[in-house]
């Protein structure tokens, strides 16, 4: 079970969570899902499914972290509601569809995925180069596939999908703090078709915890929504007056760590 020192662990992380998503546009499920896998493993909890747990219920409390960090950007004109309008569709069905296969993914194939993007996203904000825009958004067809992708990829990996729809939207030529805005956004639907399709996948998965909603630990996404939701308009307002770039390089640190952390424990086995 949870102890109070796990639990106290996740608020912790929770509001690192929400601040860092309301502030760069991604973060939140990045650092989520391994401290939640830590979390469960610490108390012997989810067994084989701990990743799938750890994943779904990440995404289940980017329901409530990104609609508090969307009003946050939306009340500074930081939203390209015609972006959102045009992307979110399929980004629905294609993490709907992710985290529906997911269930017959093993919890060692999601970790290794999970480690494979946290590297690749801690690269990618170190080296500080973002895609130079050299073209305008595309059409619906073109919106249509680029969602769709990041819908499914995100679900793999419990996040709203910032990591990419930000670069994505920089390289068609949107300013950064509409970017960020808009992932934002964005991050919405992705979490709630993700945590809808891992609550179906898992819901007669055997050997999950008590308190369980199929693979949505519900007692530790009450926890980490709590200080998602305080932390998610801080971080927001905070994109406007810090320097993100440098934060991003802590960031990328933070998510190179963790990673590293994850990827030790699956060579031990």
């Amino acid at each position: 079970m949870l102890t109070l020192p796990l639990i106290a662990a996740l608020l912790a992380c929770g509001a690192m969570a929400g601040f860092m998503a309301g502030l760069l546009g991604v973060g939140g499920g990045l650092i989520i899902v391994p401290a939640l896998g830590w979390a469960l493993a610490a108390g012997h909890l989810g067994g084989a499914h701990a990743q799938h747990l750890a994943v779904g219920t990440s995404l289940a409390v980017m329901v409530f972290t990104s609609a508090s960090s969307v009003r946050a950007h939306h009340r500074k004109g930081a939203v390209d509601w015609r972006i959102v309008r045009g992307m979110a569709p399929a980004m629905v069905v294609g993490t709907l569809l992710g985290s529906l296969i997911a269930g017959w993914i093993s919890g060692a194939a999601l970790k290794w995925f999970f480690v494979i993007y946290a590297y690749a996203v801690a690269a990618q904000m170190l080296i500080g180069k973002q895609p130079k825009g050299g073209r305008e958004i595309p059409g619906p067809a073109g919106q249509g596939a680029a969602g769709g992708f990041i819908g499914m990829v995100s679900s793999w990996v419990g996040i709203g999908g910032g990591s990419m729809s930000v670069p994505f939207m920089t390289w068609c030529n949107v300013p950064v703090h509409t970017a960020i805005g808009t992932s934002a956004a964005l991050g919405w639907p992705i979490a709630i078709s993700g945590a809808a399709g891992y609550l179906i996948s898992g819901w007669r998965a055997e050997g999950l915890p008590w308190g369980s909603a199929g693979f949505v630990y519900l007692p530790a996404m009450l926890a980490l929504m709590l200080m998602t939701v305080l932390l998610a308009p801080l971080g927001a307002r905070a994109a406007h007056r810090l320097p993100v770039p440098r934060l991003k390089k802590v960031f990328a640190l933070l998510m190179a760590t963790m990673a590293s952390e994850m990827l030790y424990r699956l060579l031990l086995g």
